[in-house]
């Protein structure tokens, strides 16, 4: 089947707290990806502990391939003893899909998953297993492209108790806003953010609870090809140009920078067509060409890129705001929003020409700015779960 997963996560902290006291953990074997929820009991520093440990010992555990009862009995034998509750233990969800299509989940007292298929409610049936004296739901299916998968901690189903709900946000509520969301929703964060933005207007802005929500998006593989920067040797345009332009009816491009754009559109024999349009004042306008998804100008566009998705690899930063940014029709949001919700792999093809514009002729390649952009996006996209790939020219 060769699946491919969009996943993100978005928590809010239990109001006047530093830290959150809902963990996530995200990992990759070589046939699945695998996300854990776990939320410690709890608020503040405690909580933070308790669920860190949880989602490392059950991701470390599951990587070195245990069985179920290893991790819960390891759980149950390291988490410290609340003097209060005379109870040690975080509650947790794993989720692991693997490229085949198969998928397992477990579940031990947090509320259910959310399983969307065709933009409706799939029903996850009750299979409870005692291990170790803890009540677990275990559930084995089969994912399909298009899927929607969520994990919550028990924050969402508090938000709003005794103030606009008596009784909280029910989870069948829950599930039907996130059915309502899904058709509107590109990427597994803006799901994520929309449930947790919901939660915290229930809560009035002050969480009463660490709130966390987990999306997993069964999606095809998205590559997406960027080229910025000549050739050192204009002999080798053709190849570069031709590699760039390699893929299949997936693959979308982008290139950076007008030299590079100008070498594209002669190789191509393609009309380029130069916006006048100015919307961003501090981004040059963005260009059109057949054949290629974006054409912007390079430095102090791909400057910007990195910049939004820095804010966006830190979670607690994403909001309505964020994504308002990222949907303006400027260059730099517009290579961010590609970068973040149609890619999964990122090619980069990198000319090492040196623009006298940009820096010293002097130095060389490696010292340069465009090089030193190039670092900082591959450094990001990977933080983000996704392949990066560089060919020097």
């Amino acid at each position: 089947m060769g699946i491919t997963v969009d996943v993100a996560y978005k928590s809010l902290n239990k109001f006047s707290e530093i830290l959150c006291g809902d963990k996530v953990e995200m990992l990759q074997t070589a046939d699945s990806n695998i996300m854990i929820l776990a939320d410690g009991m709890g608020s503040g520093v405690k909580a933070n502990i308790l669920a860190t440990l949880t989602s490392k010992i059950l991701g470390t555990m599951f990587l070195n391939g245990a069985t179920l009862e290893e991790c819960v009995e390891t759980i149950v034998e390291t988490l410290p003893i609340c003097q209060v509750r005379q109870v040690a233990y975080a509650t947790f969800s794993i989720l692991q899909v693997f490229h085949n299509g198969d998928a397992y989940l477990v579940e031990f007292d947090n509320p259910g998953c959310i399983f969307i298929r065709n933009g409706k409610l799939v029903p996850i049936p009750q299979n409870i297993r005692d291990v170790k004296g803890k009540r677990i739901n275990e559930f084995r299916f089969q994912v399909q492209k298009g899927d929607a998968l969520i994990l919550m901690s028990d924050g969402t189903i508090h938000a709003g108790v005794g103030q606009l709900l008596n009784f909280g946000w029910l989870w069948a509520d829950i599930a039907s806003y996130a059915v309502k969301q899904y058709p509107l929703t590109v990427s597994a964060m803006r799901l994520a953010s929309a449930i947790c933005q919901a939660c915290d207007e229930l809560y009035q802005y002050r969480p009463g609870d660490d709130t966390t929500v987990a999306c997993m998006r069964i999606i095809n593989a998205k590559p997406v090809h960027l080229m910025t920067g000549p050739a050192q040797d204009m002999s080798r345009d053709n190849e570069m140009v031709a590699e760039f332009m390699s893929g299949d009816e997936n693959t979308k491009r982008i290139v950076c920078g007008g030299t590079s754009a100008t070498i594209v559109s002669r190789v191509l024999k393609r009309p380029l067509d130069v916006s006048l349009e100015y919307v961003d004042p501090e981004i040059p306008p963005i260009a059109y060409m057949q054949g290629i998804e974006l054409v912007t100008e390079g430095v102090l566009t791909l400057n910007r890129v990195i910049r939004l998705l820095r804010r966006y690899a830190k979670k607690e930063t994403v909001s309505e705001d964020f994504f308002l940014e990222l949907d303006k029709p400027n260059g730099g949001s517009m290579v961010a929003k590609m970068l973040i919700e149609d890619c999964t792999e990122l090619h980069l093809y990198v000319g090492r020409a040196i623009n006298s514009a940009y820096q010293n002729p002097g130095l060389p390649f490696d010292l340069g700015i465009r090089q030193n952009l190039v670092e900082q996006l591959k450094s990001v996209v990977e933080e983000l779960g996704k392949k990066v790939t560089i060919t020097y020219y």
